[in-house]
């Protein structure tokens, strides 16, 4: 049985530089293989959490949201390993994929059978600590999941859709979905 492998792509830009990084990745994933679930998240309805934990207090852990994290949480349900792929616009992860993140403040992760997480992240800016917030975060969420770290690969100075091709990242992501 293939290893399944779920991507979130938390860019609302399509074609730009973070889906540019992430389909070096799952191309390479599928050809090793794998099968792959690319789930772009701006083509969703998600809500933000509202702190209520109705989540925590009924038997089926279902939100007292009605959106579209239901089918999400069933798709992350069935997955092996887990890529996060987002553009940094201000120090941390798009707002649409924070929304996303945010949900799965929810005892359904439990059931989840993830062992991996990867970060594929890249931002407009050359400054070095233009991924430091987003990198807290991804170790945090290793350390408290006990997940395993598949790979972090962070690319900036790439701001205009395209400045990323020929990047040596891509070759670097494309390594990472054969061996992920």
């Amino acid at each position: 049985m293939s290893e399944k492998i779920v991507v979130l792509i938390g860019s609302p830009r399509t074609a730009g530089n973070t889906e540019i990084l992430a389909s070096a990745f799952t191309e390479a994933a599928r050809e090793a293989g794998k099968s792959v679930d690319v789930i772009r998240v701006s083509n969703y309805h998600i809500a933000p959490c509202t702190g209520c934990n109705y989540c925590f207090t009924n038997a089926s852990h279902n939100c007292a949201q009605s959106d579209d994290m239901a089918e999400i949480y069933g798709r992350l349900a069935v997955a092996d390993a887990l890529v996060i792929a987002t553009p940094v616009y201000f120090f941390s992860m798009s707002a649409q994929l924070k929304c996303l993140i945010d949900r799965l403040h929810n005892p359904i992760r439990d059931g989840f059978k993830l062992k991996k997480l990867a970060l594929l992240a890249v931002g407009a800016s050359k400054r070095e600590f233009v991924f430091d917030a987003l990198l807290a975060n991804y170790k945090c969420a290793l350390a408290h999941f006990k997940l395993a770290d598949a790979g972090v690969i962070t690319v900036g100075g790439v701001k205009n859709d395209g400045d990323i091709l020929g990047n040596p990242a891509l070759d670097t992501a494309r390594e990472l979905g054969k061996t992920i």
